[in-house]
């Protein structure tokens, strides 16, 4: 099993989707419950519904940037679980064994297939780095082919030149941001035409391109969206954009960060006939909101941390 899962990752950059019943030890207590859980880039969440995959089911269970992961050998003895097939979460500042967060599998493959997806999730990208090092230098396998190929994520997304007679990566942030804002014009201009059903093309509004997107909540309070944020758990980078209540033609940015429930206003800017949007007085220009949060998913920019997991928007 964790052959396939290391096979998926390389062939595709993207973890596998792992999901399925676990046994929990319930905080302060030494009774063990079964939950569903599902693995998500922000963390573990558990179903407080079934197996409802739902984002207003799903309560948070650990994350783990600052958290290390063991296998359990005796936790069947010494905390009472009900099987052999243990592992938990260790806060990295942690001096005791009471922020411990403890799961059970039912046998052993069920257990190596979730410690797997988790590594892959927690250190995929070096991974991937320490797997192609035997290549470095070959004809045709360099790192450099082998990442162009690979499917767009979260690890793996770099600004890349394409212009000249050899590719390059761009380092120079300034450069990098110039890049993407004439690439998202491009794409726009590209995308802004439609045929309707006599086969005509329509124009469509960069004012409302962002209304088709998951994170964007239209017309919901302040306390709607910590509410939705709460549901997926205080996990940093958990965020969602809204339309302001105190200002029709503005927007929000709804992020957690560091156990709290943040608001940044996205406030739009007319330069020379051009609308843009902007977290940063105009420091730094969108042409709409789906290149503002595209940009701030990989640099973090004026926020606290980059735009990580967004809560989608529910349809009723």
């Amino acid at each position: 099993m964790s052959d396939i899962l290391f096979q998926m990752f390389l062939s595709s950059s993207t973890y596998p989707e792992i999901h399925g019943y676990l046994h929990a030890k319930e905080q302060g207590k030494k009774s063990w419950k079964k939950m569903y859980f599902l693995l998500r880039r922000s963390g573990l969440y558990f179903s407080t519904k079934g197996t409802s995959k739902e984002p207003r089911h799903l309560q948070f269970f650990c994350e783990f940037s600052n958290s290390d992961m063991y296998m359990s050998l005796t936790g069947k003895k010494i905390s009472g679980a009900p099987t052999n097939y243990g592992f938990c979460f260790k806060p990295n500042k942690s001096g005791g064994t009471r922020d411990l967060k403890q799961l059970c599998a039912d046998d052993e493959q069920s257990r190596t297939c979730w410690m797997t997806a988790i590594r892959l999730l927690k250190y995929g990208m070096q991974l991937y780095q320490n797997y192609m090092q035997p290549y470095q230098g070959r004809s045709g396998c360099s790192p450099l082919n082998i990442t162009s190929m690979r499917s767009i994520s979260e690890n793996s997304l770099v600004a890349m030149d394409f212009s000249g007679d050899r590719s390059r990566i761009i380092e120079n942030p300034t450069e990098a941001l110039s890049v993407a804002v004439e690439e998202g014009l491009a794409w726009r201009r590209r995308g802004c035409l439609r045929l309707n059903s006599h086969g005509s093309p329509i124009a469509i509004s960069n004012m409302a391109i962002h209304r088709s997107q998951s994170w964007f909540h239209h017309k919901i309070s302040r306390e709607e969206a910590q509410r939705l944020i709460l549901q997926h758990g205080l996990v940093d980078g958990v965020f969602l954009v809204r339309d302001s209540q105190s200002n029709p033609k503005t927007f929000v940015l709804s992020l957690s960060h560091g156990l709290k429930i943040k608001h940044f206003q996205i406030v739009p800017l007319e330069d020379d006939g051009k609308l843009f949007y902007t977290l940063d007085d105009g420091h730094t220009r969108f042409t709409d909101l789906i290149q503002l949060v595209e940009f701030y998913q990989l640099n973090k920019g004026v926020l606290p941390c980059k735009l990580k997991h967004y809560c989608a928007r529910i349809a009723l």
